[in-house]
């Protein structure tokens, strides 16, 4: 039986030299990769007493709203500005070069409601970081937050220290 490291694929030297580009399309791309990540991802939360799923745009949707499913739980999005139809809260972080901003519908969340968010990597934490920021000015209380996989060497994890955090996957390099 293959691991789930054996369905990704490693790129060397990919987006610049010196770089190993870790491709979750290899998983998702193979029935039995895509079932077993979902299911590993899922078992982090067996012991979480959660309310509601959120995943980041856009892998967190994809491996976000099966484990919502599952657990028959609703799902939440978080986007990046402008694509959400009704009243939003937004949230700013930086970017290696530069900034991005994400939001999400204001009515999305509860306050007292356990959030578990669920995402593909963890490199930087800046998005999780922000999603958290949105999900905590709404008065949830987010209980977990779970990678499939982690970039241990851009230290994102450090960012999400107040959290309760787990990764399938860890890679120690960027």
């Amino acid at each position: 039986m293959k691991q789930i490291e054996d369905y990704v694929r490693s790129i060397p030297d990919f987006p610049e030299p010196g770089i190993i580009f870790r491709d979750v399309t290899s998983v998702l791309q193979d029935a039995d990769g895509l079932h077993l990540a979902i299911d590993l991802m899922q078992d982090c939360l067996k012991d979480v007493d959660v309310d509601v799923i959120v995943g980041t745009e856009s892998r967190g949707f994809i491996f976000g709203m099966p484990i919502a499913y599952n657990l028959h739980k609703p799902f939440v999005l978080v986007r990046k500005k402008g694509k959400l139809p009704c009243e939003t809260i937004s949230k700013k972080y930086d970017l290696e070069y530069g900034t991005a901003e994400i939001e999400m519908h204001k009515d999305s969340i509860k306050p007292g409601q356990k959030v578990a968010i669920i995402d593909d990597l963890i490199a930087t934490g800046g998005t999780i970081e922000a999603a958290i920021s949105m999900i905590e000015e709404l008065g949830g209380e987010v209980v977990k937050v779970v990678f499939l996989m982690e970039l241990a060497g851009l230290k994102g994890r450090e960012r999400l220290k107040n959290y309760n955090v787990s990764s399938v996957i860890c890679y120690d390099g960027k």
